[in-house]
């Protein structure tokens, strides 16, 4: 029976090529990426041993084991963490995970910002959210899902002038926040219907990768401002088990910094869609 750990490692090792591992190519391959065989013989373990790993019938491999499997992997610092945390001990029985909720100080900020900003849960459902976010942005608003609305929705598609790149930062920065908890009700509930509705997400999910939510350049095409690039970063609110404070902003003194304080003033003259939003979900 397989795991989660036996999934991560055989959807990483169909990612590696022969040629990126130094393993030469003899005759016709029918399988991509590594054989099992071979990432046993890179990572210094038997074969039959990888091959309990990845069918779940060892589920602690030391640590050494899985560093070397990290290495023969070519995994990031992120998705090795990750591969150790999927090996760790997990508690048999876990408390119920209490109701998203977010801190009232929390939302008075979001509202008080003179910037996009919104508060972002555990499986990026949309908690609270500022007018200028809604302008941003129509979907960025309390009970909007990001996963639902990059990867579904062709007007939040149209937004991203790379709207694949997003969705797959999306996706990897939902498997880094779920982390081994895939008995949540909200996060199953959330893979069911986004596999059966979105190919993109299906492809995305399998490649396993990994990516915190972090800060990064966003780059948009805005239907009122046009193109305008935003950094944005996400904080983690004390206090809370993963709900993040998201705020986009621009460099000082560019056109970009012209172009949000343009839909700013959209926005508070009912030019473009938009209302303050704050909440919480179940």
């Amino acid at each position: 029976m397989s795991t989660l750990l036996g999934e991560f490692l055989r959807a990483r090792r169909e990612l590696v090529t022969p040629e990126e591992a130094g393993v030469p190519v003899v005759g016709v391959r029918r399988v991509p990426g590594l054989r099992r065989e071979e990432v046993a013989m890179l990572a210094g373990i038997s074969a039959d041993y990888y091959l309990r790993l990845e069918r779940g019938r060892d589920r602690h491999p030391s640590v050494q084991v899985l560093e070397a499997l990290a290495r023969v992997l070519r995994l990031d610092d992120d998705a090795r963490a990750y591969l150790l945390g999927l090996a760790a001990d997990r508690p048999r029985h876990r408390p119920r995970r209490r109701r998203e909720t977010v801190p009232p100080s929390t939302a008075q900020l979001v509202a008080a910002l003179p910037l996009p900003a919104f508060v972002e849960g555990r499986c990026l459902d949309v908690l609270a959210a500022n007018p200028l976010a809604a302008a941003l942005s129509p979907r960025l608003v309390v009970g909007g899902n990001r996963l639902r609305d990059v990867l579904l929705d062709p007007a939040e598609q149209a937004l991203f002038r790379d709207w694949e790149r997003a969705a797959a930062g999306l996706v990897a920065g939902f498997r880094e926040s779920v982390g081994t908890d895939t008995d949540d009700p909200r996060f199953v509930e959330l893979v069911g219907e986004m596999s059966l509705a979105s190919p993109l997400f299906r492809t995305l999910w399998a490649r396993h990768d990994v990516r915190p939510r972090a800060g990064a350049a966003m780059r948009f095409d805005h239907p009122q401002v046009g193109e305008l690039t935003l950094n944005r970063e996400k904080l983690l609110v004390t206090g809370t088990d993963g709900i993040m404070l998201v705020v986009y902003h621009p460099e000082p003194g560019t056109a970009d910094a012209e172009k949000l304080a343009l839909l700013a003033a959209m926005a508070s003259s009912g030019h473009v869609p938009g209302g303050a939003q704050q909440g919480q979900r179940a």
